[in-house]
């Protein structure tokens, strides 16, 4: 692909340089100060005076440019509590913090397609919001948040885009799914109580250890025998905590697992069982289940119709041989929230190059991306909502 036609690649150098700024100084969910006032600052530069900040991190900024249709463009600006084993110029700076998820190329790309379109007036009409959300990454959801602000209902938001990097997708080609594309996710937490005491004396005791085995055996039935087969369901625990010793019985053991699936339904069906099941097994031991699963993000549902008209632009802007079809996934994202509001597509920008090392996958220490995907990102937003508005 020749990167020279695409039309953000005339200021290149600055979407490095935005890149490589965010990227060494990461910041996590409800703590992105210095990374608002950064985009602040760039967007008021390249001339786009109509911002608002509705909640204490994130901003929300504006192009109006006649009557017409309302856009929004979004990208997520938190990074990871992960600490970075890259040893590039540009590594992050914060201790214990990486945007190993890549919102730093998210912000870059929405970046560079508000310079872009606030260059551009002359080949659209309309509204495009250009959404910089918090919290991507940790509950409470900053998408949710922004929402009950009032920025979908406030600027009348008629569809929402947004892009995630894929390091399984070469550079230079965007992923496109129509309809339910990710999954949703709820946090599960269960603190199980018994009666601890010498590891030799078990008759003594009621031992959580066991119960927890128990317990976590059990719930793989809703997986294989309550689930409908045709709706993907996943339930892991990934974290359990006994605090005992070889020959200690501990008091309580605490499990952390995460719930995942299509169904809204099926979704509220099981957070209840999961709760029966492991209450009733604690008990009829003789012990018991504190169970908390609070609401999480409901799964990416990409409007066909939207899907389809912005796929076709990447067609026209790419060639169709960079234009992708992706397969459902069980990863999360808070951009569903968005598709309950207005009509919303979530795609995928590649970022994958075997020759410089950048297949590594998202959440890892060592992530990195080929950053000719900075270009192909930015010049697909832009292309795109120029593309929706003037359709």
């Amino acid at each position: 692909m020749n990167l020279t036609s695409l039309p953000t690649f005339a200021f290149k150098d600055l979407l490095l340089e935005w890149r490589r700024h965010l990227h060494s100084h990461p910041e996590l969910s409800w703590q992105e100060f210095e990374t608002t006032e950064f985009i602040l600052n760039e967007l008021k530069k390249i001339g786009i005076e109509d911002i608002s900040r509705p909640l204490k991190t994130g901003l929300v900024a504006k192009i109006e440019n006649g009557k017409g249709k309302c856009v929004a463009l979004r990208a997520d600006i938190d990074a990871l509590p992960i600490t970075e084993q890259n040893t590039c110029s540009y590594k992050s700076q914060n201790d214990g913090v990486m945007h190993a998820c890549g919102h730093d190329v998210h912000s870059t790309c929405l970046l560079g397609a508000a310079k872009y379109l606030i260059e551009n007036r002359d080949k659209w009409q309309g509204t495009i919001v250009l959404i910089f959300q918090p919290s991507e990454e940790k509950q409470p959801s900053g998408a949710e948040a922004l929402i009950k602000a009032g920025v979908i209902e406030d600027s009348k938001i008629e569809a929402i885009l947004g892009l995630h990097v894929t390091p399984e997708l070469e550079v230079g080609k965007l992923g496109f799914h129509e309809g339910p594309f990710m999954a949703s996710a709820d946090e599960i937490y269960m603190t199980i109580i018994g009666k601890g005491g010498h590891g030799a004396s078990p008759h003594l005791c009621i031992d959580p250890i066991v119960l927890s085995a128990h317990i976590i055996l059990a719930l793989q039935n809703l997986v294989s025998r309550y689930a409908d087969p045709k709706t993907p369901t996943v339930l892991t625990f990934g974290d359990i905590h006994g605090s005992g010793a070889t020959n200690i019985i501990p008091e309580k053991v605490e499990l952390k697992g995460t719930l995942r699936t299509f169904d809204e339904k099926w979704r509220k069906e099981v957070r209840q069982k999961t709760k029966e099941i492991a209450q009733g097994i604690a008990r009829s031991f003789g012990g018991d289940c504190v169970v908390d699963i609070p609401e999480g993000v409901p799964f990416v549902n990409n409007e066909p119709v939207l899907t389809n008209k912005i796929s076709l632009l990447a067609e026209h802007l790419l060639g169709k041989e960079n234009v992708v079809a992706m397969p459902m996934r069980m990863g999360a994202e808070d951009f569903s929230f968005y598709g309950h509001h207005c009509a919303a597509s979530f795609f995928r920008l590649g970022t994958g190059n075997d020759k410089k090392g950048t297949t590594i996958t998202v959440h890892n220490s060592k992530f990195e991306i080929d950053e000719d995907a900075l270009i192909v990102g930015s010049s697909a937003m832009a292309k795109m909502a120029i593309g929706l508005l003037n359709d």
